[in-house]
């Protein structure tokens, strides 16, 4: 997969008039925090940034979590992509090992910089490695030619290992003519010098773009922190005016946002391409900033699909996909990364879709998450066996007590599934009770959505596709059940001509009622198609029972001793409980949950409404009901 040069993207803005922006982000510390950034990642695609850049850590301290969060930003989260590399404490294996790592994600871009030394020691050149950034520019252009687009960092205030200003922009030029593409500078707050910065480089023949690089101001304690360490001088007037506000961090960020605004306006007007923005990995500042300058419009709130499209560019089209994956798109990411095209119509326009084969890599790997299960220990500094805490709650000795995990995950008291990384997302907000109901009493589910009739594609909750559109979905649940639960729920569906469903066990045994792809999600906007971008298919689940089933065993079962009572438990479920999926595609006033309430309150046949599909749209039962 390959994805564009951001000095060809920068030249299309160039030639259009068009100002851009970009986002840096850093690896966060905690598996937790990574995930927060891959959401937050999902959001701020909204904004369209010309690209985003992932930090190397001091030292190349977060080396191989820098090359992940780049692949998944470029290929998952559909977002051009610009890895950091650094010379500290990288010899030139690991170099041409990161790169190489790098180029077959179908990441194109590379921040060559020199780098900080590890904290509290001083910097110095690693044997087999390089001292500069111009040498690690140069051979990246020698070993890989013009594959990788190259930019290097700028200092508007000279680098505090230079004795001027003028020797500092004398080796910049030197990144550049080594093959640098174009160039971004260190954060500042004085538009004067950065002005004076781009002159004098162009008076020594650096012609190629600079990016400003701009930080918002977040609390005070932080910025005096952040421009004392970097020894960026700051205007008298941003100190003046922070003085009286400094212990109010909500009028400190306010200021923050203001000050950037000016600063960008000066910046734009000055001629600058773009806008570099340093996140700290925080999004309000930067999306109040972007309005403010009216570089953002209320549309771009609204996703282009429901799901974060890639970046990769034989993905660029890409516009069907099966619902199954929907918590987990970066599987289906790398499942499908051999496909030379993908549907950008309907599913079934694409001929038998080929999976990749089933692997750690889309398990999570077999080591399960941190706090999986409560036999879980790490070994902590001098040897000390440390347990670490259990996410899922006591060892389970019941299925009732698997069942109570499914629903604490359903009512927000648990965080995570092996089946979902993220929290219940916010389309399921208004089902989560009726979830709950499920789960409770043995139907538990791993994806659903609730029925959509009709809304604004800018419906913050359930909208997407830009502004001016109509979006639809039909109700959705997939679940495991026990063998009983099934054949009754199947009895019932005979019942239910509204309802299609498809059961398969580990197995294989496959139980359904219907054939081919039925479209879940679509929407309809002024002069195009009708968009299906969701979609249920049946071999489509035949691949996909195959992680679900993998996920539970080595992400959950395999956190307890082989012998003990919630392994066998788990490991009892797994080999006969089936994997479910139902759609309602009475999507007006059908019911999703009245077969599940019926079987609950022991009646063998639905409830009779005035609804098309013979399922009530409530229920009254004093036994159970949602």
């Amino acid at each position: 997969m390959t994805s564009m040069k951001i000095i060809d993207k920068i030249q299309k803005k160039k030639e259009s008039n068009t100002p851009f922006y970009s986002f840096e982000y850093f690896p966060p510390k905690t598996m937790e925090g990574v995930q927060n950034l891959y959401d937050r990642l999902g959001r701020m695609l909204l904004f369209e940034p010309l690209f985003i850049d992932i930090t190397w850590g001091a030292g190349g301290s977060t080396s191989a979590l820098t090359l992940e969060i780049a692949e998944k930003a470029q290929n998952v989260c559909g977002l051009e992509t610009m890895m950091h590399l650094t010379c500290t404490n990288m010899p030139v294996s690991e170099i041409i090992y990161a790169l190489d790592k790098a180029k077959s994600t179908g990441i194109r871009n590379i921040l060559a910089l020199r780098g900080d030394p590890p904290r509290g020691e001083e910097w110095k050149k690693i044997e087999g490695g390089f001292g500069y950034a111009a040498d690690l520019v140069r051979f990246i252009r020698q070993k890989y030619g013009d594959y990788f687009c190259i930019s290097v960092a700028g200092y508007p205030e000279g680098h505090s290992d230079c004795v001027s200003k003028e020797e500092d922009i004398r080796y910049l030029k030197e990144k550049v003519d080594a093959g640098a593409d174009f160039i971004i500078t260190q954060l500042f707050y004085d538009c004067d010098i950065f002005c004076e910065f781009v002159e004098k480089c162009r008076a020594i023949g650096i012609n190629c773009p600079i990016i400003p690089g701009i930080m918002p101001i977040q609390t005070y304690a932080g910025f005096v922190r952040m421009t004392t360490l970097s020894k960026t001088k700051v205007p008298q007037y941003i100190m003046d005016n922070l003085e009286p506000i400094k212990d109010n961090d909500e009028e400190v960020k306010k200021y923050g946002v203001r000050l950037c605004v000016e600063m960008s306006k000066r910046l734009l007007d000055f001629g600058v391409e773009g806008l570099h923005f340093y996140t700290l990995n925080l999004e309000r500042s930067v999306r109040k900033v972007l309005k403010g300058l009216q570089l953002v419009t209320p549309d771009q709130l609204s996703p282009f699909l429901p799901w974060a499209q890639s970046a990769a560019g034989n993905r660029l089209k890409e516009e069907v996909r099966p619902i199954f994956w929907q918590n987990r798109p970066r599987s289906y990411i790398a499942r499908t990364g051999s496909w030379d095209e993908f549907p950008n119509g309907r599913w079934g326009d694409y001929r038998s879709p080929a999976f990749g084969d089933l692997s750690d890599y889309h398990l999570g790997g077999v080591t399960p998450p941190p706090g999986a299960g409560n036999n879980n220990t790490n070994t902590a500094t001098g040897g000390d066996s440390v347990v670490v805490p259990n996410i899922y709650g006591d060892s389970p000795q019941s299925e009732q007590d698997i069942y109570n995990v499914f629903a604490s995950y359903c009512s927000g008291n648990i965080k995570r599934l092996p089946w979902n990384d993220s929290p219940l997302s916010l389309e399921s907000e208004n089902i989560k009770e009726q979830l709950v109901f499920l789960n409770k009493n043995g139907f538990l589910t791993i994806n659903s959505q609730p029925a959509i009739n009709g809304v604004l594609s800018t419906d913050k909750q359930h909208g997407w596709g830009g502004k001016n559109g109509i979006v639809y979905k039909k109700a959705y649940i997939e679940f495991f059940a026990s063998p009983e639960n099934t054949l009754k729920l199947i009895e019932y569906f005979k019942k239910c001509p509204m309802i299609t469903y498809h059961a398969v066990n580990r197995k294989g045994d496959s139980k359904t009622n219907t054939k081919g792809t039925n479209a879940v999600t679509w929407g309809i906007f002024p002069g195009k198609e009708i968009i299906q971008p969701t979609v249920v298919d049946i071999n489509s689940f035949m691949v996909w029972k195959d992680e679900a089933f993998a996920l539970w065993e080595t992400q959950w079962a395999t956190t307890y001793a082989t012998s003990s009572t919630s392994r066998t438990l788990i490991d009892s479920m797994i080999n006969n409980y089936y994997l479910i999926n139902i759609v309602d595609n009475n999507f007006i006033n059908g019911n999703i949950f009245q077969p599940f309430v019926d079987l609950v309150n022991n009646l063998s046949s639905p409830v009779l409404s005035s609804s098309s599909n013979g399922i009530q749209s409530s229920t009254t039962s004093n036994t159970a009901s949602i």
